[in-house]
């Protein structure tokens, strides 16, 4: 039954102002409270100054030192003091005392006068009784009035008194007649009255609050269910309806549903939602089937752009002098990298690397065109060099989609172990030598394929012998992204190469795939990820 009330817009509403409510009260009441204490603690030290005042009218101050030298046998001493005792009655502080301070260390004093009000439980000082100084502030307060000439001090001990009231003391000068200090009157009022006004204030702060907050749950009760709860719950019940039915109400009946506006907008808002969502799923039904149809088109070119790279491995078993290699995994269903490697002749190994701009199907065509391109104008034995600039003219005379295509094409001359080589803005490939690990190679780059006519590429020469590999990639492995967008880089690829660089190249590109896998977890990949690995075994005598 609570759960179900505590669910309630009503129920919500109304809690939110009365803990509004309740927060403003506590805060009026810190802030009340801090300054009704401020305020009666100034009242009780000015009326401890006055009282401070009119006692100090009733001593002598230049007897002062022969009051404690008689020990207080005096008529004019027996005449002060028990005006000060009535004094301290009638204006019902505690203690009323007049001390003669040391002024060595400002540690002891003694005391001259002492009356103690009836009621306060204090025994009186004897005349001459010498005492600690209860704390350093009032050593401070004594300090500064016989030494700077201060008028007026005030102590207020509300802790550590050993048993006895929380109380104030106002302390003041007496001056003798050649202008010095020769004593310090003390007024010691109680604080009850403190204590009793601010737990007053505070039971009526409370009851006031408690008062309020009904108040208020009764009137936004009954304000809210009227203006806001039933036509909410109209709407509501509205769009339950429609979940269930999936079509349009008979009649209108979130028009006119409110005059507040927000609410209004909200009905409002609901029946074009339905009016919408009506129309579109007339229109989906006839969407999916397109989509379904566009599925299977793509799921077929997929399947048209694996068949067109090979995939069979080992992919030479009777060729030893060598082992290769490689594998495609498209961030989407058809990517834009591809990766191609065939005999020439018996003597020379075509190995291509490549990166298409773009993703989906523009991508993958383009890719088909650039890989027939390459590998049939390679197989005809000119320079890698040569190669990517006759493509890159035909592709750049037909280009109107503005694709380009980065291209790393080597071939490799299997007899002597010599490896010719053109890089058209592709990534660096890796290179490990026999009983060595794998490090960048940091060939010269010439422009993308279908960037601009004429282009000229270069090529160069990399001699390979016994226990060599090479490794080519795609920008998909240094550009995997992590779920906090790092890129998986370069430095990482080579460190997952060397995990076994003396391994076969299936193990070398699964050790990879791998480190890549874990660095990204479970982040979406937006790049194909596209590796080929060739070893050298020598030449097969």
């Amino acid at each position: 039954m609570f759960k179900k009330i505590r669910t309630r817009l009503s129920f919500n509403i109304i809690s939110a102002v009365v803990l509004l409510l309740l927060i403003f009260g506590l805060i009026v009441s810190i802030f009340g409270y801090m300054r009704f204490t401020e305020s009666l603690t100034i009242e009780y030290n000015d009326s401890a100054f006055c009282t401070a005042e009119t006692a100090a009218t009733l001593i002598n101050a230049d007897r002062i030192e022969e009051y404690l030298e008689i020990g207080g046998d005096d008529d004019e001493y027996r005449l002060s003091l028990s005006r000060l005792d009535t004094l301290c009655n009638k204006q019902n502080v505690s203690i009323i005392y007049t001390i003669a301070v040391d002024t060595t260390d400002y540690a002891h004093f003694k005391s001259v006068f002492n009356s103690v009000n009836d009621n306060s439980g204090y025994t009186p000082w004897e005349v001459g009784l010498i005492r600690d100084t209860t704390n350093d502030e009032y050593k401070r307060i004594y300090k500064e009035m016989y030494e700077d000439g201060l008028k007026r001090g005030t102590v207020i001990r509300e802790k550590n008194l050993n048993g006895a009231f929380p109380h104030i003391t106002s302390l003041i000068p007496l001056l003798g007649s050649d202008g010095t200090v020769k004593a310090i009157l003390c007024v010691q009022r109680p604080m009850e009255q403190l204590a009793v006004g601010r737990k007053a204030y505070l039971k009526h702060v409370f009851w006031t609050m408690i008062i309020l907050a009904i108040l208020a749950s009764l009137i936004a009760g009954l304000y809210i269910r009227i203006q806001f709860i039933k036509p909410v719950e109209k709407i509501s019940e509205e769009a339950e309806r429609f979940a269930t039915e999936n079509r349009m109400a008979d009649e209108n009946i979130l028009k006119k549903i409110s005059k507040i506006n927000e609410i209004s907008i909200l009905a409002s808002s609901i029946a074009k939602m339905e009016s919408d969502t009506v129309r579109h799923i007339a229109n989906i039904t006839s969407i999916t089937a397109d989509k379904e149809r566009m599925g299977t088109e793509l799921s077929i070119a997929s399947r048209i752009q694996e068949d067109s790279i090979p995939s069979i491995f080992p992919a030479y078993p009777d060729r030893k002098e060598f082992d290769i290699y490689a594998s495609m995994t498209p961030a989407k269903e058809v990517g834009g990298d591809f990766y191609d490697f065939f005999l020439i002749d018996d003597d020379h190994l075509g190995l291509v690397m490549a990166d298409v701009s773009g993703k989906g199907v523009p991508a993958a065509l383009f890719m088909m065109v650039t890989k027939i391109l390459v590998s049939e104008i390679a197989k005809t034995g000119v320079p890698t060099n040569e190669v990517l600039a006759t493509v890159n003219n035909r592709i750049c005379s037909h280009n109107k989609a503005g694709m380009f295509v980065t291209v790393w094409l080597g071939i490799l001359e299997i007899s002597t172990g010599i490896l010719r080589a053109s890089n058209a803005g592709h990534e660096y490939p890796a290179i490990k030598r026999a009983n060595g690990k794998f490090e960048l190679f940091k060939d010269k780059h010439g422009f993308v394929v279908g960037g601009m006519d004429g282009i000229k590429y270069k090529e160069y020469e990399i001699q390979f012998n016994e226990g060599d590999k090479i490794f080519v990639y795609t920008d998909g492995v240094p550009e995997a992204t992590s779920a906090n967008t790092e890129l998986f880089g370069t430095d990482r690829m080579i460190d997952a190469l060397n995990i076994n660089p003396d391994a076969e190249p299936k193990e070398i590109l699964k050790n990879v795939r791998a480190a890549v896998d874990e660095f990204a977890g479970n982040a979406e990949q937006f790049d194909d990820l596209t590796m080929l690995c060739l070893a050298y075994r020598g030449r097969n005598e």
